[in-house]
């Protein structure tokens, strides 16, 4: 073998090499943050009064989102994406899991969130950090919030991320879904994850 052709051999079996690494990596259509050194978890009551945690959820597919109940739009419309995913992942719908978790527990009562959740499904859960866990909650998913007051001390807003998180069966980070992606993406890449990748 000449010295040219052992280079050309050399470089084929990097590129195939490569080729292969490539299609190992999954498609998503979510921002893949796998590996991520954020985000790992919770431990907060849900909307019945139970100390829930990511555990818990082991062998599904996890999308949460930060809100709050009086939210005008952003907020019902990733609930909603997340209920048409799990429409469109038909037999594996209850391998999805949707998971809210307030910014505004002075307001967002228990009974206030069971009520709201349930408008996206059944199995949807609310979680409601205490004002003392909110902050830190929130640095661990390094979202954004900050209430707006309003023209009474109740009629307050909050601004927030609108982003969700993903996380496979396992309970690893693996996708940051921008707001508005669509139900059709969460479905897609629920799939993908609940495939073992």
């Amino acid at each position: 073998m000449t010295k040219n052709s052992l280079w050309v051999a050399l470089g084929l079996v990097a590129v195939l090499g490569l080729s292969a690494c490539s299609q190992d990596k999954p498609a998503f259509r979510g921002v893949d943050i796998t590996g991520a050194d954020y985000a790992q978890g919770w431990s907060l009551s849900d909307q019945h009064g139970q100390v829930r945690t990511l555990k818990d959820f082991s062998g599904k597919v996890v999308v949460v989102f930060f809100g709050f109940t009086q939210c005008p739009d952003v907020c019902p419309t990733a609930l909603q994406e997340i209920a048409e995913a799990k429409q469109l992942l038909g037999a594996d719908a209850a391998k999805l899991q949707g998971i809210f978790i307030t910014i505004d527990p002075e307001r967002d009562t228990p009974e206030l969130l069971k009520a709201y959740v349930a408008n996206f499904g059944p199995d949807f859960v609310a979680l409601r950090p205490s004002p003392e866990q909110l902050p830190k909650v929130t640095k661990d998913f390094k979202i954004y919030y900050k209430k707006v007051e309003g023209k009474t001390p109740t009629s307050y807003s909050m601004d927030h991320s609108a982003g969700s998180f993903t996380f496979d069966p396992q309970g690893r980070i693996r996708l940051y879904n921008r707001h508005a992606s669509g139900a059709a993406v969460l479905a897609a890449d629920a799939r993908i994850l609940l495939s073992g990748k």
